[in-house]
């Protein structure tokens, strides 16, 4: 639901339901990895609607608690677990936060210390990979966002083919920086 309200433009009502859904599932001891998973995702899925709201403090404080909530879960997730958060992932949040926030160098310091083989799905690879192209692009670099890009679409081609955000880095690239290695190639994708 946080999701929902965010893609319709209603960050705070989206970061007031999310934080107090955290708020009661931590609330109930997490006793279990499956428990720890599930807090350990609404605090990453919390962070990132703080970042997309501007609400600086909240985003770090939030992924920090994820960090947290984390630290001991299995580096590889049960394939039946609802929620296969891992250590890894909450970095990978982290990379999505920071640079929402607009800080891309320490998005791009956490990334580059994360491997696509970390994460479990195509989608989630792709993501990784965008998030981090998203930071180059804020960096203003177009190179390695043009190699982040052509990553994505290697992993997950929808990631970059679909959706909009994407869409636009890829055509400004095209439209400001044509010779760069890697930008016509994005233009199969």
């Amino acid at each position: 639901m946080a999701i929902v309200l965010r893609h319709q433009g209603q960050p705070q009502a989206a970061q007031k339901l999310v934080t107090n859904a955290a708020l009661a599932v931590g609330a109930t001891g997490l006793t279990t990895d499956a428990q720890r998973s599930a807090y350990a995702q609404m605090l990453c899925t919390t962070a990132y609607t703080a970042a997309q709201s501007g609400d600086r403090a909240e985003a770090l404080t939030m992924i920090r608690e994820a960090a947290d909530a984390a630290r001991n879960l299995p580096d590889a997730a049960p394939r039946e677990r609802l929620f296969p958060v891992t250590p890894a992932a909450v970095d990978a949040y982290a990379v999505s936060v920071h640079w929402a926030l607009g800080d891309s160098g320490t998005a791009l310091d956490i990334g580059s210390r994360l491997l696509p083989q970390q994460f479990a799905t195509a989608e989630r690879r792709g993501r990784f990979h965008t998030d981090m192209a998203r930071a180059w692009w804020q960096w203003g670099r177009p190179e390695q966002t043009a190699a982040a890009l052509l990553a994505a679409a290697r992993a997950a081609p929808a990631e970059v083919r679909d959706r909009p955000a994407i869409r636009r880095i890829v055509t400004e690239l095209q439209k400001r920086h044509p010779l760069a290695p890697g930008v016509r190639a994005l233009a199969t994708v």
